[in-house]
């Protein structure tokens, strides 16, 4: 079995990890003289992105260590076993997993500590499990979010001609502004005179690309992200609003978001 290029393990992002199930297969045999290698050669291909992974759901560096240090001893000690081919990729299989040992992390420390608040006379306060949940779900947003941001970034950098990325963060900056002021920022932006009427259709176009890129990075956490699923995870975490305008009547059937015509 050929050794796994050092620099393998200096992907930072799972998206990017190419699995290879023969590895897996060998890797998860219970009796096998190649096991320890092939696991090793897990090590070596994931750890880079596991880590890059956890610390962008755990900002405190020593926490996401200590998680990313347990996903790696459960990756070596074969507890990835279950991975199959049929169900989806393994990348998405070890994100569910990731999210869900962060979960447990967030969970473990919220009740060995208390949380600090105000205390207000009127209105119970939130119990330390509520305030765990809403800081996980405020955290896991905008890790989506941003998500969604890098990749909408970089289908503008391999798609000519495609300015997707650039109108809708100019939007973003500028809420207030009217459709004719924001084209004059566009045109001065880029350097090609931008009518409102075509600035709104590239805006429309801008944004459901936007709300395609936010479902494929949500479905790669959920472990079976059919549309209802898809859907309800997106109301729990108060993103629905980015794609509703594109859910078309057979969005459950068919699981494609569309602009209406």
């Amino acid at each position: 079995m050929r050794p796994v290029p050092e620099e393998a393990a200096d992907v930072q992002r799972l998206d990017q990890v190419v699995t290879q199930w023969s590895l897996l297969r060998v890797a998860h045999q219970p009796v096998s003289l190649d096991g320890p290698q092939a696991r090793q050669e897990l090590l070596l291909r994931y750890r880079g992105a596991i880590r890059s992974n956890v610390c962008a759901l755990l900002l405190n560096e020593t926490d996401a260590e200590d998680v990313a240090q347990d996903v790696l001893i459960r990756l070596m000690r074969g507890d990835f076993a279950t991975a199959d081919p049929s169900r989806g990729r393994f990348r998405d299989f070890l994100k569910v997993a990731v999210k869900n040992m962060v979960r447990n992390h967030w969970d473990r420390q919220h009740r060995r500590s208390a949380v600090s608040f105000e205390a207000n006379p009127v209105l119970e306060p939130a119990t330390d499990s509520a305030s765990s949940d809403a800081a996980w779900t405020n955290q896991w947003r905008g890790q989506l979010l941003e998500g969604t941001w890098r990749a909408l970034e970089q289908f503008e950098r391999d798609t000519p001609s495609c300015i997707y990325y650039t109108v809708l963060r100019l939007r973003s900056e500028h809420p207030d502004e009217d459709s004719a002021r924001v084209a004059e920022r566009m045109s001065e932006l880029t350097g090609k005179t931008w009518r409102p009427d075509a600035y709104r259709q590239q805006l429309r176009r801008a944004r459901l690309r936007f709300a395609q890129l936010l479902v494929e990075e949500l479905s790669h956490s959920l472990k079976q992200p059919t549309p209802d699923a898809v859907e309800e995870e997106l109301v729990d975490l108060g993103l629905i609003d980015f794609v509703r305008p594109f859910l078309p009547e057979d969005w459950r059937e068919r699981g494609e978001l569309r602009e209406s015509v």
